[in-house]
């Protein structure tokens, strides 16, 4: 009979996962849910359940580190910060909503089990890039630990980078320790009206390779403009090419009217966002909320070199129809589509690999997260090598079998 098992510690943990181990019970490893339908569907025993290993243990505000048990809600974790006028620099999305689960819901540990980092990323890195350490249980039912509270503590293998992006396939975190950063002072974005996907393309590259530190850059076509909550952006009745620019007020300043400056020949109408509507419209940008995501479509997240997302984007409806928009300055394509058995899996993955990328299918019923690869598939080397890494740390498959990979 399956069970919800709830470790309201460390040590109670460490007891459900040598039970697992010995009776060979599988475990569905879970915080607060939110991600249950991003990977391939599992059959396990038991469900794993952290929400109850919650709370910061460690804030340093001084020192840039935070410590948070892994149950911990990112949005308790945020709160936190911003009386310190800090942030997560890598802009964690909120998923939630786009998988049908509730908004801020999501738990720091679920957070870096799946890497997620949003529009910032061109300029900050990714979740792995600001995780300093962790303690764990690993799938042999053995404590372990990795890391600290600087990066220079990193010695030896920095399992940190290989945890951080494993679904929860290799061991289950306690606690986890990340770098935080001073928020902004201010914040604007500067909007090109009635571009062309390569033509916004283009004009990103210029802004992203210039000397003004842009924080973001996306592109919205006319559709997807529509849906933002941010009036003046979804009454524009065209295609937005959004950069963003943060820091010191005279410093922002200067930095938009030189991008302005950049765009001067694009014959694009120039505006500007201010701090407000600048963080509603990243904010929508960085959890996917400007598509049609409505019951029954499927969505797909593509990394592509910048340059070649209007042709692979182009190429993406023309394959599946549905509709498109870009971040990453065009290297990120959010593609939604109508449900169909095989997510055009085949499509998808062929314009991508012209390009060469990435492609993971975000949403889609379970029936066909179990019939294609919900992730890249790996060629036979690295295949091999994500086996083995499996079978070190998880020899029985206790620790949610076959969510990447099927089989393993």
């Amino acid at each position: 009979m399956s069970q919800t098992l709830k470790p309201e510690t460390a040590e109670h943990l460490l007891e459900v996962l040598k039970w697992a181990v010995a009776e060979k019970s599988s475990l569905d490893v879970r915080g607060n849910g939110t991600k249950q339908g991003f990977g391939r569907p599992m059959r396990t025993t038991h469900t794993l359940d952290l929400s109850g290993l919650s709370g910061i243990k460690v804030y340093e505000p001084h020192e840039l580190f935070m410590t948070a048990y892994s149950g911990t809600p990112v949005a308790d974790i945020e709160a936190a910060l911003r009386q310190n006028n800090q942030q997560m620099a890598f802009e964690p999305a909120d998923l939630g909503p786009l998988l049908g689960m509730a908004e801020g819901t999501g738990t720091i540990g679920g957070v870096i089990a799946c890497n997620l980092a949003g529009p910032r990323r061109i300029q900050a890195g990714a979740a792995r890039d600001h995780f300093l350490g962790f303690n764990a249980v690993s799938g042999r039912g053995e404590v372990f630990k990795s890391g600290g509270t600087v990066v220079k503590n990193v010695t030896g293998f920095d399992l940190s980078k290989l945890i951080a992006g494993s679904f929860g396939t290799l061991a289950v975190m306690t606690e986890a320790t990340f770098k935080v950063l001073p928020a902004a002072e201010k914040t604007r974005t500067v909007l090109a009206l009635g571009l062309t996907d390569t033509r916004a393309m283009k004009a990103m590259s210029q802004a992203l390779g210039s000397a003004n530190d842009v924080s973001g850059a996306a592109h919205l076509p006319a559709a997807q403009a529509a849906r933002s909550g941010v009036s003046y952006v979804s009454g524009a009745g065209q295609a937005v090419t959004a950069v963003r620019v943060e820091g010191p007020g005279p410093s922002v300043e200067h930095r938009c009217q030189a991008i302005r400056g950049l765009w001067a020949d694009k014959g694009a109408q120039l505006e500007e966002l201010h701090s407000q509507n600048s963080a509603a419209l990243w904010k929508e940008i960085r959890d996917v909320r400007l598509l049609d995501a409505a019951e029954g479509k499927q969505v797909w997240r593509v990394s592509v070199p910048p340059m070649e997302g209007a042709g692979v984007g182009g190429e993406l409806l023309g394959a599946s129809g549905g509709e498109v928009f870009y971040d990453w300055g065009g290297g990120l394509i959010w593609l939604a589509h109508d449900g169909c058995p095989d997510a055009n899996h085949d499509q998808v993955r062929a314009a991508v690999a012209k390009a060469g990328g990435h492609a993971t299918l975000i949403r889609a019923d379970a029936d066909v997260r179990g019939l294609v690869p919900v992730f890249e598939p790996q060629p036979g080397p690295l295949g091999d090598i994500t086996r083995r890494v499996k079978q070190g740390f998880d020899p029985e498959g206790v620790l949610n079998p076959g969510r990447m990979v099927e089989g393993v």
